[in-house]
C-alpha cells in the first residue's frame, strides 16, 4: 500500500514537472497559464458547468470500455460505438416523430445503446467464436462508423434546408433539460451516474458480474469451473456498445440536437485512458472522467488567455497512460 502511494505521488509530480516544461516551451508565462487554467474550470459556474458537459460522454464510454477490459473484451471501439448511438437517435427521431414523447424517449435511448451494442457485438462475436482479434475489429469498425454518418448526413439524413451536410433538428421534447440554467450542463450527466451506479451493482454485486470479472481474469480456470467464457464475452461486449452508444445519445439529445460529422472529438479514444486511470471501476471513472475533462476545458482556457497549446492535454494523457503502465509494472515485480 505505501509503495503504491509513492509511486502515485512521484508519477503524479512527473507529471506536473513536464507540464510546466511544456507551458515554458511554449514561450508563455507559467503564473499566467496557471492562472487561465484554473479560471477556465473553476472560475465560474458556466466553467464547472462545462467541465461537466465534456465529462458526461466520458462517463458513459468509459463505463463500456471497463465492462470490456474486466471480461477480457478489449474494446477499442467506443468511437465507433458512439458515433453509431447517435446515427440511432437521430434516425428514429426523425422516422417516429409522430409518436408520443412518453413512446419516443425511451424507445430513442434504447435505439442508442442497441445500435452501439450490436455494434461492438460483431466483433465480441468473432473473438468468443474464432479467437480473432477484437482489438483490430473494433479500430476498424471505427472508421466505418465515422464514415456512414458522413454519407447519411449527405442523403438519407440531411436536412434539405441547409447546404450543409446535417440532418434536420429533433423534436424539441427528445432534448434532455438543463440542469442549470443558462449553462450547457444537461440531464444526461445524471443519467450517466445512474449508469456508472448500475455498472458497479452489475460488476460487484450479481453473479452474473462475477461471471464476467472471472473470465477477464482467467478464461481458462473459468471454463473449468463450468462458466461459459464465449456467452460472457458476448454480454460484455454489448453492454461495452451499448453504453458507448448512450454516450452519442446525450451528445445528440443534450447538446447538439441534430446528427453532424465530428461530434465526437475522440470521446471513445480518450474514454480508454479514463477507464485506465479509473482502474475499471465505476467511482474512480466518474473521478477520472471530470479530471480528464477538466483538463481539457482548462487546457483551452489557456491558449485563449496566454497562447498555450491545447495539444497539451494530449501530452498529458499520453504521459499518464505511459505512467500508469510503469507503476503497474513495478507494483507487480515488487509482488514477484
Amino acid at each position: 500500500m505505501k509503495r503504491s502511494l509513492l509511486t502515485s505521488v512521484l508519477l503524479t509530480v512527473l507529471v506536473c514537472i513536464v507540464s510546466l516544461v511544456c507551458i515554458a516551451m511554449g514561450g508563455s508565462s507559467i503564473p499566467k497559464a496557471l492562472s487561465s487554467f484554473v479560471k477556465g474550470i473553476a472560475g465560474s459556474p458556466y466553467a464547472l458547468a462545462e467541465v461537466l458537459v465534456r465529462a458526461t460522454p466520458l462517463i458513459f464510454a468509459a463505463l463500456g470500455v471497463s465492462i470490456g477490459f474486466r471480461t477480457g473484451f478489449l474494446n477499442i471501439g467506443a468511437e465507433g460505438q458512439l458515433y453509431m448511438g447517435a446515427i440511432a437517435i437521430t434516425a428514429v427521431g426523425l422516422k417516429c416523430s409522430f409518436l408520443p414523447s412518453f413512446l419516443l424517449v425511451p424507445l430513442v435511448l434504447a435505439a442508442g445503446f442497441l445500435a452501439g451494442g450490436l455494434w461492438a457485438l460483431f466483433p465480441g462475436f468473432l473473438k468468443a467464436k474464432f479467437g480473432l482479434s477484437e482489438v483490430i475489429n473494433t479500430i476498424m469498425l471505427n472508421y466505418i462508423a465515422i464514415n456512414v454518418v458522413g454519407i447519411l448526413v449527405r442523403t438519407s439524413l440531411k436536412d434539405p434546408t441547409y447546404p450543409y451536410p446535417m440532418s434536420p433538428m429533433l423534436p424539441s421534447f427528445l432534448s434532455f433539460p438543463l440542469l442549470l440554467p443558462p449553462t450547457r450542463l444537461h440531464a444526461g450527466f445524471l443519467l450517466a451516474l445512474i449508469s456508472a451506479l448500475l455498472v458497479y451493482l452489475l460488476m460487484f454485486r450479481t453473479a452474473t458480474g462475477f461471471c464476467m470479472r472471472a473470465v477477464g481474469f482467467n478464461s481458462r480456470a473459468s471454463l473449468c469451473s463450468g462458466i461459459s467464457v464465449g456467452k460472457q464475452v458476448l454480454l460484455s461486449s454489448l453492454l461495452s456498445g451499448g453504453l458507448a452508444g448512450l454516450a452519442g445519445v446525450s451528445e445528440i439529445a443534450g447538446l447538439h440536437h441534430r446528427l453532424l460529422e465530428g461530434i465526437s472529438p475522440s470521446y471513445g479514444y480518450i474514454a480508454i485512458v479514463v477507464a485506465l486511470l479509473g482502474r475499471n471501476h465505476p467511482l474512480y471513472i466518474i473521478i477520472a472522467s471530470c479530471l480528464i475533462a477538466a483538463l481539457q476545458v482548462g487546457s483551452m482556457a489557456m491558449q485563449r488567455a496566454s497562447g498555450v497549446p491545447t495539444s497539451i492535454a494530449s501530452i498529458i494523457m499520453g504521459l499518464v497512460v505511459v505512467m500508469l503502465l510503469i507503476q503497474q509494472q513495478l507494483l507487480r515485480q515488487k509482488e514477484i
